[in-house]
């Protein structure tokens, strides 16, 4: 449950608020204050306590966790990241660690299993009550990265013939347990799901109605195997606050709310950045990742985009005869492919997000490649002209300038071309289109830019 935070200024921000309590934190129990710590965590959001025990030495992060009582330690340590979890894991008592893991939400208790390794699992799994080993062992036997994975079991069920006054009786012994009451589902003898009624319908309507004559019989659902990232677009489309989950027979077996989703999209989007930036993280946060692995990762993706490179140097040296002779040729390359690159990385980027956000799904490939092409010959051209005028100034030969700038243009289609094209091509060969990121459509628009303007430069000097 969350505390309350007014004690603090009003005027101060979030972010103030934050590295305010991290600071006073660390001062009192480095001073050995431990009831000052206690007392000043007291207001304090479960949100904000995890980002200042995160931010703390981790000699301290335990004595600061110790300070909080069973019910706000359970919260707090959901909001944790995994790592500092498990840190807390490795320094807690056992019984410590059995109380605060059997008494998370299953879905929670799910990811921290993920991170950890099978033999802790397999012995806090043990050490849980049956019903709680039973919930994790429920959402553990799904895919990762699917609906039934990031679900949790607990959620509000009620049957048509109830009437309003014994849902609601259900609902008062049931809340405490549920991830959310906003959302009430019906269900038959076999569990199967017939209907959804919201409270505020529930609580509004005559305490002799049956709950049957209130639901809602056409509703939203997910399967068990739905992708994570389609559950997230699912409750963003409707904007829903949870989406049920059901099985392949429709028998309601848990629900995703909405603050899943956020940390969905959340892991979701930040993947995506790395992976577009040619940096691959695997699973694992990347500033928790030991350097060696994170520099392992890296070079790989370098050294393929290394390699492609030598293929620039191949063709400038097969254009040396024209270089050697009209040297000022050599001082627009990086001009050229540089522009060339950050034109691809562009069209990349928007097409990459319009895959992952559904936005392009309608329009068809070839006319958002079309297109692209369209923008890139008007980028181009306004380029072109401009570096054909800068370039005559600087070097006054006119040949070399229209070559320069003609040369533009025809890279800017390319690059367009390119980078709106390739993340349909990996998209249909199954791959993740953000693999096609800016560093590899940057290196092959420098290989065909470099080509393309000392073949031109031939052509308006007459070579």
């Amino acid at each position: 449950m969350e505390r309350d935070s007014s004690t603090f200024s009003p005027t101060i921000s979030r972010q103030e608020l934050r590295e305010l309590i991290r600071s006073q934190l660390h001062s009192l129990l480095d001073q050995g204050n431990l009831q000052g710590a206690k007392a000043l965590l007291v207001p304090v959001p479960s949100a904000d306590i995890a980002d200042a025990i995160e931010e703390l030495p981790d000699a301290m992060q335990a004595i600061a966790f110790r300070l909080l009582s069973k019910s706000e330690a359970i919260d707090v340590y959901e909001h944790l990241d995994s790592s500092v979890q498990q840190t807390l894991i490795e320094d807690f008592k056992r019984q410590d660690v059995l109380d605060i893991v059997d008494k998370m939400s299953p879905d929670d208790r799910a990811r921290l299993f993920d991170e950890l390794p099978a033999k802790v699992v397999s012995r806090l799994l043990a050490e849980l009550s049956p019903q709680e080993r039973q919930a994790t062992a429920l959402l553990l036997g799904y895919e990762a990265d699917t609906a039934g994975r990031i679900m949790t079991p607990e959620y509000v069920a009620l049957k048509e013939v109830w009437t309003v006054t014994k849902a609601l009786e259900h609902i008062r012994n049931l809340a405490h347990l549920s991830e959310t009451v906003y959302y009430l589902y019906i269900t038959d003898a076999a569990r199967h799901l017939t209907g959804i009624l919201s409270l505020r319908d529930l609580v509004t309507a005559q305490p002799e109605q049956q709950v049957g004559d209130l639901m809602v019989r056409e509703f939203v659902s997910v399967k068990t195997d739905t992708d994570q990232e389609e559950v997230a677009r699912v409750i963003q489309r409707y904007d829903f606050l949870a989406v049920p989950v059901v099985d392949a027979e429709q028998r309601l077996v848990g629900i995703v709310t909405v603050d899943d989703v956020i940390d969905v999209l959340e892991a979701e989007i930040t993947e995506d950045i790395y992976t577009l930036g040619g940096v691959q993280t695997g699973a694992n946060d990347y500033f928790q990742t030991n350097l060696w692995t994170v520099a392992r990762r890296r070079v790989a993706w370098l050294l393929i985009l290394l390699v492609t490179n030598t293929a620039t140097s191949a063709v400038i040296q097969s254009q040396q005869d024209i270089l050697e002779q009209v040297v000022v040729l050599a001082v627009f390359i990086p001009l050229l492919v540089g522009t060339g690159g950050n034109v691809g990385a562009q069209s990349s980027t928007v097409v990459i997000r319009g895959l992952n956000t559904d936005e392009i799904i309608g329009s068809g490939a070839w006319r958002v490649i079309w297109r692209e092409a369209i923008a890139g010959a008007f980028l181009g051209l306004m380029l072109g002209s401009m570096v054909t005028v800068w370039a005559f100034w600087l070097q006054g030969n006119l040949p070399v300038a229209i070559a320069v700038g003609g040369s533009l243009v025809v890279i800017a289609i390319l690059a367009s071309v390119s980078g709106s094209a390739l993340p349909f091509l990996f998209q249909a060969l199954k791959l993740d289109p953000a693999l096609m990121s800016a560093p590899f459509i940057t290196t092959v628009v420098d290989v065909l830019g470099v080509l393309i303007y000392l073949n031109l430069a031939r052509v308006t000097l007459g070579f």
